[in-house]
Parts: structure tokens; C-alpha cells; sequence
């Protein structure tokens, strides 16, 4: 568990000003690499909360819930 996974998320999360950014500017090629990013980000996620479920399956079974 990080040490600040309890505190309360800022309002001004990354995620939340990459949804209001304008994408006009962008060229298509910017575009792709940004959705490849996001694409990394998302995959990122996913394996956090599968490594979460899996601990926290691992500690119900030790503990026998």
C-alpha cells in the first residue's frame, strides 16, 4: 500500500485535464501517439488492480474470510 493512497485525489488530476484539452492543434500523428500513451496507461491500470485483486484474494484465503 502507498503511503499516500489514503489521501484525498487532487481536483486537478492529469486525467481529468487531458478530457478538457482541446485536440484541434493536434495532427494526426499526435493524436495516434497519444492514444498509444493512453493505451500504455490503461494497460498500466489494468495490471494494478489485477495485482490488487490478487492480494487482496491471497490475504482472504490466509486469513480464511
Amino acid at each position: 500500500m502507498d503511503a499516500d493512497e489514503n489521501l484525498p485525489r487532487r481536483k486537478d488530476d492529469l486525467a481529468a485535464q487531458l478530457g478538457k484539452q482541446d485536440l484541434d492543434p493536434f495532427s494526426v500523428e499526435e493524436l495516434e501517439e497519444r492514444i498509444a500513451l493512453l493505451e500504455a496507461e490503461i494497460a498500466r491500470s489494468k495490471t494494478r488492480i489485477e495485482r490488487a485483486v490478487n492480494h487482496r484474494a491471497s490475504a482472504d484465503a490466509l486469513f480464511k474470510r
